[in-house]
């Protein structure tokens, strides 16, 4: 079995218990997620089974849309609502949305952003909440990133009585970005601590909150013989480039590795630097343009017949 399941992640789970879980419906080992969702955001999580783990990459490749809530008043360790209160401020009166969306903007293009201590980044080989649970502080890796739009979504909320303000917001943006960082730097620009209180990934490696599957959905499949319909084909991840067809001399060719020309694909000096190879309509392989070698060589081979 290989493909792609779009499935949805609930609440409370870790991304590495959705792995685990979808091996024992499946009965199958080889099977691994396209970018990880903490336990307490639910969403769009695509997992890929049996050579479709070769695409995972390029799946995370694609940007990622979500919606949350930020709450300023109040920042933790995780800077989320799974972790420790560590600041505190009671809020005495509201920012104005206009002042939040100015702040948000702040926080939009290619940006610095500082991975969370409680996070799965490797430093050293360790990652890095082991150093925080440990209580060693550690030098985190900075990583630049794009945020393509970071917007408010209806009015924000004050209470009065706890002395914090809650907004709820929508943003796109590129792999690697920490949704809930971006929560708390909009804290700092504004002077107050903050939390990320709420997110959802609505897309994520091309799709869509309502493309998603349900775990019930996927035992019922299975139990009816249908799970072939809940897959997606890995071509799925690969759509973005330039697919071409094998006859069957080149098959036979890049199921050994070959080095190609240009000429074999009838492709011009400007072709695209990958090309998607398929044989009966099933992508096989990727192959890259080396300069060097003037041809095109293996990149991700998948030999899916």
């Amino acid at each position: 079995m290989d493909g792609i399941i779009p499935l949805y992640k609930p609440r409370g789970m870790t991304s590495f218990d959705c792995v685990a879980k979808i091996r024992g419906i499946l009965h199958q080992k080889k099977v691994g997620h396209s970018g990880t969702l903490d336990p307490n955001v639910d969403g769009v999580l695509p997992i890929c089974v049996g050579k479709a783990t070769k695409v995972v990459n390029y799946l995370m490749a694609s940007g990622k849309v979500y919606e949350g809530a930020v709450t300023f008043g109040f920042s933790t360790t995780t800077e989320d609502l799974d972790g420790e209160v560590i600041k505190k401020r009671i809020l005495s009166q509201a920012f104005s949305d206009t002042e939040i969306d100015m702040a948000m903007l702040r926080l939009t293009g290619e940006i610095t952003q500082i991975p969370p201590i409680y996070s799965a980044i490797k430093v050293n080989g360790k990652k890095l909440y082991e150093y925080a649970r440990q209580g060693i502080e550690v030098e985190r890796p900075k990583r630049q990133i794009t945020v393509h739009t970071f917007e408010r979504q209806a009015r924000s909320v004050f209470d009065k009585i706890n002395g914090t303000q809650t907004v709820n917001f929508k943003v796109v943006c590129s792999k690697g970005t920490y949704v809930r960082t971006l929560a708390v730097d909009l804290g700092e620009i504004l002077g107050v601590p903050a939390v990320m209180s709420k997110l959802t990934r609505l897309s994520s490696g091309g799709f869509k909150l309502d493309e998603t599957v349900t775990f019930a959905q996927l035992e019922s499949a299975v139990e009816t013989n249908t799970i072939d319909t809940l897959i997606r084909p890995l071509d799925h991840a690969l759509k973005n480039y330039p697919h071409f067809e094998l006859n069957a001399d080149l098959w036979r060719r890049v199921q050994n590795g070959a080095i190609l020309q240009r000429s074999n694909f009838d492709q011009p000096k400007n072709a695209a630097p990958v090309l998607a190879l398929t044989f009966h309509d099933r992508v096989q392989a990727l192959y890259q343009y080396d300069e060097k070698r003037v041809a095109y060589r293996p990149m991700t081979m998948l030999l899916t017949n």
